[in-house]
């Protein structure tokens, strides 16, 4: 959208010094009277320079005075001046006065990343801004003549100027405040020179018009979203282009030069037909660009998704594949802890034993007698003495309590883990087994 903004400024300009952008040329019509037309006073004649991309359909017009000779050609939109612009020379019948259109001359500058990624291959090497008058004193030494100083710009030629680059802004504002983006800085200034040189023995004089656009176009910084990777600051980056018309005479035959071309309906014009068709076929380029864009950004947001979504099921599938292992690892654990705890819970039942003839001579079944840990007994006898005795066998009773079945043997040896084992002998003598 802001590629049509200028390119509508620019074309509007044309009556004044012309529209920009050198690169692609082509044919044009050629001077001896075709297409001309005749015009009241003095004679003039209407030349054209057309457009080969758009079936050589005319795309400036240039009036001339009558007999004079024209050569004409549409050079097609680069980097630095990115619009087609007509360029031409007419030139008197004897050949010493002409009025030359240069081609567009453009230069970019700016600050931030931005500025590093333009292309600046047909660009002057111009690393700033700079007026219109100094411009013409940059371009003078260029062209290898004299700047004799400045011409002044008439008021209402400076005032059609801008009101051609107002009126062209205000097309688009309403197309910058529907996506809530601000339009690019316009700015426009003419100027006119003096300069002089010698061919052979004709001193020449000469005049120099210039019309400089810069447009500043503004592009917001972006915080980086990933670890490591630094934020992109904003960038600013500038574009101008100069139109330039240069009049040049043989010294005595200047004035009647200047006042021949600056008669009113002179010079070159766009012709609206091809400027609605040029704007038409950039839009659809534009919007081709645009769906070729999005139809990208959709296929790699599709394949990412899809990545995405495998990534999530291999996660998936790992968290299932840990958690069921940890499941079965919990399981067995329980398990075991469940067999240990209801092997404790057999073992750790409350039993009480019948001393034999030795222990009663020994007195132990004065004592009272806590096994703590299955094959160890620890006794406290009445005189307060203690010891530990590991018991690798004992005797079996035939019956712990009423209705308790016969423990075998081998069980005290068998079931594993600790266990809390109490016998009370000495208040309870004749029931369990004897140690």
């Amino acid at each position: 959208m802001s590629t049509k903004g200028r390119l509508a400024t620019i074309l509007i300009a044309l009556t004044f010094v012309g529209c920009k952008g050198p690169s692609q040329t082509s044919a044009a019509s050629a001077g001896e009277g075709g297409g001309a037309t005749a015009a009241s006073t003095g004679g003039t004649q209407k030349e054209y320079i057309s457009d080969p991309s758009l079936s050589d359909m005319n795309a400036f017009s240039v009036t001339i005075p009558a007999k004079w000779h024209f050569k004409g050609v549409l050079y097609q939109g680069g980097n630095c001046a990115s619009v087609p612009f007509g360029v031409f020379r007419a030139t008197s019948p004897d050949g010493l006065s002409t009025v030359e259109r240069l081609p567009a001359l453009g230069w970019r500058w700016g600050t931030g990343p931005m500025i590093g990624l333009m292309p600046k291959s047909d660009c002057l090497p111009i690393k700033g801004p700079m007026s219109a008058q100094d411009f013409l004193k940059y371009l003078a030494a260029i062209l290898k003549v004299d700047y004799v100083g400045p011409e002044p710009v008439p008021a209402e030629e400076d005032a059609k100027a801008q009101k051609a680059l107002h009126d062209a802004e205000a097309v688009y504002a309403p197309n910058y405040a529907a996506m809530h983006s601000q339009p690019p800085k316009t700015t426009r200034e003419l100027a006119r020179a003096l300069v002089s040189y010698k061919n052979g023995t004709f001193t020449m004089k000469g005049r120099l018009k210039v019309m400089v656009e810069c447009i500043e176009t503004g592009y917001p910084g972006m915080k980086s979203v990933l670890r490591g990777m630094a934020d992109r600051p904003p960038s600013t980056v500038d574009n101008c282009t100069a139109g330039v018309t240069y009049y040049s005479a043989p010294e005595s035959q200047y004035s009647g030069l200047i006042r021949q071309w600056d008669t009113p309906g002179m010079g070159g014009r766009v012709e609206e037909a091809w400027e609605q068709a040029w704007l038409k076929r950039n839009a659809e380029q534009a919007q081709q660009m645009i769906n070729q864009m999005n139809r990208a950004a959709n296929a790699r947001m599709q394949a990412q998704q899809q990545q995405f979504n495998h990534d999530q099921a291999v996660r998936q599938q790992m968290h299932e594949e840990f958690m069921a292992t940890m499941q079965r690892g919990t399981d067995i654990s329980m398990a075991r802890t469940q067999a240990n705890m209801n092997a404790r819970s057999t073992a750790a039942s409350v039993w009480w034993w019948r001393p034999n003839s030795t222990q009663r001579k020994s007195g132990m079944h004065r004592s009272r007698t806590r096994v703590m840990r299955f094959g160890a007994v620890r006794t406290r006898s009445s005189s307060a003495s203690s010891s530990t005795t590991r018991v690798y066998g004992c005797n079996v009773p035939r019956q712990w309590e009423p209705g308790v079945p016969e423990w075998p043997r081998a069980a005290i040896r068998t079931v594993p883990g600790p266990a809390l084992l109490a016998a009370e002998g000495a208040d309870r003598p004749g029931h369990g087994p004897a140690l």
